[in-house]
């Protein structure tokens, strides 16, 4: 009978020491486990990056991401960003309603006509560029809008809206657009830089964006900028009315689902903004290297181009009165109307 105990006490030992043994293997990880899940786990965060296509136009409309799409390159971006930099909106609008492209920079007032054509599948974020456009002369005789009278503007943009501001001013000024001036419409800016080359000692006068206005006056020193466009417009409205040449849009359904994307896409839109506003020759760099302008072109144009980050009402008060005087001019210039209130994400 004791030899059964002792038996039984022995089996009962073993088994004890087994399950200790056992628990104390569970408490000691393998480092080549841990290192395995370390890696999953970095794999995991990167691949929950979101996923989102932005385009945008080759010129000043570009020039405010090129810090964003740096650090897309980098991989360092909160989003997984790919960029494609276009020379028409048109070559991205199509995407943009179907939601293949997420977000766009584009004129204020294409965005305003993808809009009412689209039954608002897209809405704008924000306005990324202010006016861009310059009269040039190269001579002195203009001073102010109400010195062009007798003379003969040389611009592009018939029927869209550089004509509409530049009619907007004149009549403005107390001048007849049709009779006061000469407007003489050159298909592309180029043109116009050729004309003012080739003045010879006549007096030229120009209406350019940036950034021609900056290559013609890198390559004619005696040409000057006579009137800042954007200035003459908010000294006829004020501050709170001003010219808006490009603004950020998102795909309406992209946005209900991915509203954190959006909100980080915005933060970093406007570090970009600051980083190009504030260092301009590291901004030129990155925008010739990413195919935009050539960097000096962009070093001249950059301080000119307006580039900025208007969000919410104040976005929404500048843009309305700004399209309101396209409209007026023109319904067309629009798409046929004043976008209502659910263009606008505040």
């Amino acid at each position: 009978m004791r030899k059964g105990v002792k038996v039984t006490a022995l089996l009962l030992g073993a088994v004890l020491l087994l399950g200790l043994a056992a628990c104390g293997k569970k408490n000691v990880q393998n480092p080549q486990t841990t290192a395995a899940g370390s890696e999953n786990t970095a794999e995991t965060t990167a691949v929950l990056k979101q996923q989102i296509k932005v385009a945008a136009l080759k010129g000043p409309t570009a020039i405010g991401m090129v810090q964003l799409m740096e650090n897309a390159k980098e991989q360092t971006a909160k989003n997984d960003y790919e960029f494609q930099i276009a020379a028409t909106a048109d070559e991205f609008s199509a995407d943009l309603i179907k939601g293949n492209v997420a977000l766009a920079a584009l004129p204020c007032n294409a965005a305003a006509t993808l809009y009412n054509k689209s039954n608002g599948k897209i809405r704008i974020l924000g306005i990324n560029t202010l006016g861009v456009l310059s009269i040039l002369d190269t001579g002195d005789s203009v001073q102010t809008v109400a010195d062009l009278k007798g003379k003969t503007i040389y611009t592009t943009g018939k029927g869209t809206t550089p004509e509409y501001t530049l009619r907007y001013l004149l009549s403005s000024a107390g001048l007849n657009p049709d009779s006061d001036v000469t407007i003489e419409f050159k298909s592309e800016a180029a043109e116009v830089a050729a004309v003012m080359a080739n003045a010879g000692t006549e007096e030229v006068i120009a209406m350019l964006p940036q950034p021609y206005a900056a290559t013609v006056l890198m390559q004619q020193p005696d040409t000057r900028i006579a009137l800042d466009v954007t200035e003459e417009w908010e000294k006829l409205n004020g501050s709170d009315s001003t010219v808006v040449t490009g603004v950020l849009v998102v795909n309406t359904e992209f946005y209900k689902n991915n509203r954190q994307a959006v909100d980080n896409f915005l933060k970093e839109y406007k570090s970009s903004v600051q980083y190009a506003n504030s260092n301009v020759d590291g901004a030129a760099q990155l925008v010739e290297d990413f195919d935009i302008l050539k960097a000096a072109v962009a070093k001249k144009a950059i301080p000119k181009c307006n580039i900025t980050l208007i969000t919410g009402q104040e976005m929404q008060d500048k843009v309305e009165k700004y399209l309101k005087v396209l409209c007026d001019a023109n319904p067309n210039a629009v798409g046929g109307q004043m976008p209502d209130d659910g263009f606008y994400v505040k």
